[in-house]
């Protein structure tokens, strides 16, 4: 079957299979920033944006997005980069598996929500997991990257 939908901006045409994923779609056609963890929607490593929000790609079927825009870590370039700044000056970017979908997610974040407050912060993030760090590094990190105008 064909979907469409917005890529990064850009309109796109995928022949999928009824019961395919939006992860196994994105990464079949080179978008390799999604990336595969838990395959049950726990981990947030397969984050993407639907139409601006956060959503698990592993769990939601590509037949879903059709007429949606969808933004990958490539389409906030800029914003990623400034993120993972930050990281590093917190010394929170280790092994970066999860940098994509964080990086999405605060993204989604700084647009959805004004000033938010610590809780705010980790309620947000609460389903993005990272197996290499604490979170202490992260939240320094991300609440620089809120505070930028």
């Amino acid at each position: 079957m064909k979907v469409r939908f917005l890529v990064n901006g850009e309109k796109k045409t995928f022949e999928v299979k009824p019961d395919e994923y939006l992860l196994d779609t994105l990464r079949n056609n080179n978008y390799k920033s999604v990336r595969r963890g838990c395959e049950t929607s726990s981990c947030g490593i397969c984050t993407v944006l639907m139409d601006g929000m956060p959503v698990a790609s592993c769990s939601l079927l590509t037949a879903k997005a059709e007429g949606r825009h969808i933004t990958t870590v490539e389409g906030i370039q800029e914003d990623a980069e400034l993120l993972a700044g930050f990281f590093g000056r917190e010394g929170a970017d280790q092994c970066g598996y999860c940098n994509p979908s964080i990086a999405l997610a605060c993204y989604a974040m700084k647009r959805e929500l004004k000033d938010p407050t610590d809780e705010e912060i980790k309620a947000y993030l609460v389903g993005n997991l990272c197996r290499c760090s604490g979170y202490s590094g992260q939240h320094r990190a991300i609440r620089a990257y809120l505070e930028v105008k």
